[in-house]
């Protein structure tokens, strides 16, 4: 039998990074933050990034198979903590952000961050209540030089 408690305790110790993800569908442009990504390929270079289905943001890259991260440097809780909440709950998370547009995907990129990665949707695993996006690395860009924002430093708890 599985110990719940055992369960949620390790799986809290995977380390994850935070990042701002972008999607963009048609006119309408949204950032949200995801910790649950991670490399998976050199050649071709490959992300994961799992994403919650109940999102409006979810459908968004379901629907046009791009998105960007852009990496967050550690310091910036309360920017992770911006992109948090849910778009139908707080409205345009951009509109006070520096933010542009990526040359590859047209998903907006957070501009004070330590660099971005433009990515294109290869496969999906539709498993659990969150959908597991692999994508190919299609641009990228560093904007300076810093330590990731991990989430085990935030004090927040997002897995078990």
């Amino acid at each position: 039998m599985l110990d719940e408690q055992a369960k949620k305790t390790m799986l809290r110790k995977i380390p994850h990074g935070l990042h701002i993800c972008g999607v963009k569908e048609g006119e309408e442009m949204n950032g949200f933050t995801v910790s649950w990504v991670m490399q998976s390929s050199f050649e071709p270079p490959l992300v994961v990034n799992c994403i919650k289905k109940d999102s409006g943001s979810h459908e968004m890259l379901k629907n046009t198979g791009v998105f960007t991260l852009s990496f967050l440097e550690s310091g910036q809780k309360d920017m992770a903590a911006k992109f948090f909440k849910p778009q139908r709950r707080v409205g345009n998370k951009l509109e006070d952000v520096d933010f542009y547009e990526g040359a590859e995907t047209g998903c907006p990129i957070i501009s004070d961050t330590l660099g971005y990665v433009e990515c294109k949707v290869v496969a999906t695993v539709d498993q659990g209540d969150h959908t597991v996006f692999v994508a190919q690395v299609i641009g990228a860009g560093v904007h300076r030089e810093g330590e990731p924002l991990l989430l085990e430093s935030t004090g927040w708890n997002y897995g078990g």
